[in-house]
């Protein structure tokens, strides 16, 4: 994923030249973590697209679940800087699934495995999350599966 590499670089000058600082510090981040993973213990010095994808995937939970905190301890403005940074993060993520797309989705894992209440919601769960990583979030997966196994 060399190329999504490149493209954060480069985003980051036109950032740079933009005077944007939200999207600025959002990249530079996004760049750091890239940076760690490729020269982390055991890697071979390139990044897969799915690691890249599961890095952007993380950036962006985290900066959501941070925003949550800060509005709870009401403080807005930094709740705010950060849904802007995860805004930012989320253009690199593959287009998401929609409701009824991620539905369909479950629905076929379900008969697929031949699962047939909520007791088969781990079995089901380790294919979903296979199939739709990176796609939509996991915990929307976990909510999907749960609501389509109760019925």
């Amino acid at each position: 994923m060399d190329e999504l590499f490149d493209r954060v670089s480069s985003d980051i000058k036109t950032a740079m030249l933009a005077r944007d600082k939200v999207a600025l510090e959002a990249l530079r981040g996004m760049k750091k973590e890239f940076l760690e993973a490729k020269t982390a213990k055991g890697s071979d010095g390139h990044l897969s697209d799915d690691a890249a994808v599961k890095i952007v995937q993380k950036m962006v939970k985290q900066r959501k679940e941070s925003a949550q905190i800060y509005i709870e301890q009401s403080r807005p403005e930094l709740a705010e800087n950060e849904l802007a940074e995860a805004a930012v993060l989320e253009k690199y993520l593959p287009v998401q699934l929609t409701d009824a797309e991620l539905e369909a989705a479950v629905s076929a894992i379900i008969a697929q495995v031949g699962a047939v209440g909520p007791q088969d919601m781990g079995k089901v769960m380790g294919v979903a999350s296979k199939q739709l990583a990176g796609k939509t979030e996991g915990r929307l997966i976990s909510e999907k599966v749960k609501a389509l196994l109760a019925r």
